[in-house]
């Protein structure tokens, strides 16, 4: 049901970065998340949090996932407070809806300072991005219908 383990896939690049076959570099990880930066950042701190289970997408997620999106913001916000991000308020951490996503791996985005983006970010991550949910409104709908709309 839009997850497997690790080693089921293979041909996944976020899947390959969680069992350490890339030279990518790990900033934060855990036995069950992955923290490294994104390779086309859309703000001067652009992390992205995944899980090691390969999960395809935060349509996939149900209630019983809330725990592992609580843990994922967690680490978000961890990796922004270790690099020195002093206004966590001005952050902006959430998932692309499908089809918009680049990689089939569930990730978070977590980018600071969200004021600071370009135009070309906004639309990708920005609060008026038809592609983009933050991490609270994907809980908020976990909580309320045990799925993401």
């Amino acid at each position: 049901m839009g997850s497997q383990d690790v080693s089921g896939s293979e041909g996944c690049p976020f899947c390959q970065i969680a069992n350490n076959q890339t030279d990518t570099e790990i900033l934060l990880s855990d036995d069950e998340l992955v923290c490294f930066r994104d390779v086309k950042p859309g703000a001067t701190h652009h992390y992205l949090v995944i899980s090691r289970r390969h999960i395809d997408n935060c349509k996939t997620l149900q209630g019983d996932n809330i725990p592992l999106v609580e843990r994922m913001k967690k680490m978000g916000r961890s990796i922004l407070e270790k690099n020195k991000v002093c206004d966590l308020d001005d952050v902006r951490m959430g998932f692309h809806l499908p089809p918009f996503s680049s990689v089939p791996h569930l990730h978070l985005h977590a980018l600071a300072p969200a004021s600071k983006m370009n135009l070309k970010s906004q639309l990708r991550y920005g609060p008026q991005s038809h592609w983009f949910i933050t991490v609270d409104n994907v809980l908020s709908q976990l909580r309320t219908r045990g799925k993401v709309k």
